[in-house]
C-alpha cells in the first residue's frame, strides 16, 4: 500500500540526502546553541567538518529537501524552524555590536601599544557581531615570553580607566607567543580560534592558527578571520614608545615585577580557579581567566541537539585535552 504523499516526503528526508546537507544542518545546530541564525556566507565559512565552495553551500540551501523541512530563511538569515524567532534577536544584536565596535577598535589600538604586547584580538560574542548593548568587550592578548603577568597588569590599569567612561573591557586570555597551542581541543575552541578578529599582530595570528592546525579538520573553510580589520600594530613613534616602556620594565627589575604580580594574582584567583566548572589556566605563559567554563556546556547543548535530530555524535563533537609534545 502506497504511503500518503506528505508522509512519503517526510520519510524520504528523515536523514540528510547528502554530506553537504548534514554539514549545513550541523553548523546551524551549533549556532542555535547561541540563538544565532546565520547568513549563507557565515554558514560557508564556519561549515562543520566539510570542505566546500560557496556555490556548494548555496545549492544545498536552495535545493535540499532535508534542509527545507528543518530550517527557515528570513531577512537573509537561516535558522531552525523551531527557533525562527531568533532572527529578530540576531538583528538586534547586530545593531548593538555595530555600536560597540568603534570602542573595541579604539581600545584595541591602545592595548596593542602597551609594553610587551604583540597581538590583540577581539573574541566572544562581539567577534561574531552577536553582542548585547552592555556586553563586555573581550580581548585575547599575546605577549613576549616572561611578561605575561606584567602585560596583564598594565592592561588592567587601562581597563579601570575605560570603566570611568562606561566601557567594560575584559582581557580574559593573555598568553605568551611561545604558548599559542591550545590543549583543549573541541568544536567550541575551534570556533573561538576561527571567529576571533585580530586587530594587531596579524603575522602572529597566522602563526596561532597554524599552531592549532587540528581545528582545520573541524572548520576546514575557516582559514582566516571572517571579519578583517586594519592592522593597528605599533609603528613609528608608537613603536618607539612601546620599546621605551619595554626597556624600563625589562631586565632584573622587570623579572622581579613579573614574579611579584604573578604571586599576588595567584593568591587572589586561587578560590575561583579551584571551584567546580572552572576552565582557568594560570601559569608562567598563560592567564586564562575562564572561571566559568562555557566550553563543556556548549558542547553538551550541541550534542543534545544532534541527538534530538537523530544525527550521530562523533569524536569531533566532544571535548578532549591534548598535551603539547
Amino acid at each position: 500500500m502506497d504511503l500518503p504523499a506528505s508522509q512519503a516526503a517526510v520519510e524520504a528526508t528523515a536523514v540528510p540526502e547528502s554530506p553537504m546537507a548534514e554539514a549545513i544542518f550541523r553548523t546551524l545546530l551549533y549556532a542555535d546553541v547561541f540563538d544565532f541564525p546565520m547568513t549563507g556566507a557565515e554558514i560557508y565559512h564556519f561549515l562543520i567538518g566539510l570542505t566546500a565552495t560557496p556555490d556548494d553551500v548555496r545549492a544545498a540551501l536552495e535545493g535540499s529537501p532535508y534542509l527545507a523541512q528543518r530550517i527557515e530563511q528570513m531577512n537573509g538569515y537561516y535558522a531552525l524552524r523551531e527557533n525562527a524567532q531568533a532572527v529578530e534577536k540576531r538583528i538586534q544584536h547586530e545593531a548593538a555590536s555595530s555600536k560597540l565596535w568603534p570602542t573595541a577598535r579604539r581600545f584595541g589600538h591602545l592595548i596593542a601599544h602597551l609594553p610587551f604586547v604583540r597581538m590583540v584580538a577581539v573574541t566572544g560574542a562581539l567577534a561574531m557581531r552577536n553582542a548585547e548593548e552592555r556586553d563586555d568587550i573581550d580581548y585575547l592578548i599575546v605577549t613576549t615570553p616572561g611578561r605575561v603577568w606584567t602585560s596583564r597588569g598594565i592592561t588592567v590599569a587601562l581597563v579601570r580607566i575605560a570603566k570611568l567612561f562606561g566601557v567594560s573591557l575584559c582581557p580574559n586570555y593573555v598568553m605568551a607567543e611561545t604558548a599559542l597551542f591550545q590543549e583543549r581541543q573541541s568544536l567550541f575552541m575551534a570556533h573561538e580560534l576561527a571567529q576571533m578578529v585580530p586587530l594587531s599582530g596579524k603575522a602572529l595570528y597566522a602563526a596561532m592558527r597554524d599552531a592549532n592546525g587540528w581545528s582545520a579538520k573541524m572548520l576546514p573553510n575557516a582559514i582566516g578571520p571572517f571579519y578583517d580589520e586594519v592592522d593597528v600594530s605599533p609603528r613609528g613613534a608608537g613603536r618607539v614608545l612601546q620599546r621605551l616602556g619595554e626597556w624600563l620594565l625589562g631586565g632584573r627589575i622587570g623579572d622581579s615585577l613579573e614574579r611579584w604580580e604573578q604571586r599576588r594574582k595567584l593568591r587572589k584567583f586561587a578560590p575561583q580557579a579551584s571551584q567546580p566548572g572552572s576552565a582557568a589556566v594560570l601559569d608562567d605563559e598563560r592567564i586564562k581567566g575562564h572561571f566559568n567554563d562555557y566550553g563543556e556546556p556548549t558542547i553538551w547543548a550541541y550534542q543534545e541537539r544532534l541527538a534530538r535530530f537523530g544525527l550521530p555524535i562523533s569524536a569531533d563533537d566532544s571535548m578532549k585535552i591534548v598535551e603539547m609534545s
